[in-house]
């Protein structure tokens, strides 16, 4: 099988602050497997969860690089094959994951068929994505708010909290957002901005506040803190950075009441499967998430979404030069279509 690697940059809409920054643009890669007269498509979008765990574009494009010669006398039937390959060549997860959704693709396509009719998944059990409302000041936070709805509803909001300000400022932001949506049903996501004291303080209070549930209070390396935290907060407890692949998950069962699968930590389609069946398998919820991921990886995320408690796969509603097009927003649900494979197709865009 051939393998073509390509970036492309894509402007956010509304530039997203997050506990650990601010990000207005990215850039991603664009991965294409070809065989047999059909291609597969797979996206990387970088990330870091921490400063030793940053998987950036250079990064990423000089792996696929590297590894692509390597997977070339396979094809895309040989999975555990090539996932061998993978493991061996120490592949970042990002990386992993865009030729993981290049080979799913390629399969549906040669079989001719969606990846969740395949999976024999249905779509109407999907349930509403989040959108996302970064950290700001009340007024911004409202107006965020406000630029949502024309989008998606704006039903369901997750809003980012851990600011540096501290406590009383993450406060005052959630207030405003209520305020501005009454009615909406809404989470919290910390990034890891709080201490154990901070997290306790801001659970009870947020619970008060009619949250659902809050995702990664602690940071990365004070999971130790999470037993005290799941015995005091009246919310669930959600982690994302804390947790990469199923092999994360047992340690984590007995601490968190849920988990965020994204594919560019997991490595893609097959270890998000793994993941959603070793969750349930401990009795946690499941939520999917995503980075500054296109159409291309969201609507790979959809094909599984029927599996999921709750979903956040909304960075692709925030690009201004999205070069793909692929599930839709319906009543709020991202719901993939009928096309074989992802079921993406590619618009015209300067790279």
């Amino acid at each position: 099988m051939r393998i073509n690697v390509e970036t492309f940059t894509v402007r956010k809409r509304f530039p997203l602050t997050i506990s650990r920054g601010t990000t207005s643009q990215t850039t991603n890669i664009w991965v294409r497997i070809e065989q047999q007269g059909i291609e597969g498509w797979g996206e990387a979008s970088p990330f870091s969860t921490k400063q030793e765990q940053q998987q950036s574009t250079e990064v990423l494009w000089k792996m696929l690089q590297a590894v692509a010669p390597k997977l070339e006398a396979y094809s895309p039937w040989q999975g555990d094959q090539i996932e061998q390959t993978l493991a061996q060549a120490q592949v970042p997860s990002a990386a992993w994951a865009a030729i993981d959704l290049a080979l799913h693709d390629w399969r549906g396509k040669q079989l001719g068929i969606p990846l969740w009719r395949l999976w024999g998944l249905n779509p109407q059990q999907i349930v509403p994505t989040s959108v996302t409302v970064g950290i700001n000041h009340p007024r911004g936070a409202k107006q965020r708010v406000r630029d949502w709805v024309p989008l998606t509803g704006a039903s369901v909001l997750k809003i980012k909290l851990g600011s540096t300000a501290g406590i009383a400022a993450d406060q005052e932001m959630l207030l405003a957002v209520r305020e501005e949506a009454p009615q909406a049903q809404l989470s919290v996501d910390a990034n890891g901005g709080w201490n154990l004291d901070q997290a306790i303080e801001m659970c009870s209070w947020l619970a008060d506040q009619g949250v659902k549930h809050v995702e990664q209070p602690l940071a990365v390396g004070k999971e130790e803190d999470l037993p005290l935290l799941y015995k005091r907060s009246p919310l669930p407890i959600f982690v994302d950075e804390s947790c990469f692949t199923s092999r994360d998950i047992p340690p984590l069962a007995d601490r968190v009441h849920g988990i965020n699968i994204k594919l560019m930590k997991s490595g893609g389609l097959s270890e998000a499967m793994r993941m959603v069946h070793t969750a349930r398998a401990c009795g946690l919820q499941v939520m999917f998430g995503c980075y500054s991921d296109s159409t291309l990886a969201n609507t790979a995320a959809s094909q599984l979404s029927a599996l999921a408690d709750y979903l956040d796969l909304d960075s692709h509603l925030n690009l201004l030069d999205d070069p793909f097009s692929g599930a839709t927003v319906q009543e709020g649900r991202l719901i993939p279509n009928d096309l074989p494979g992802l079921g993406v197709q590619r618009h015209e865009f300067n790279s």
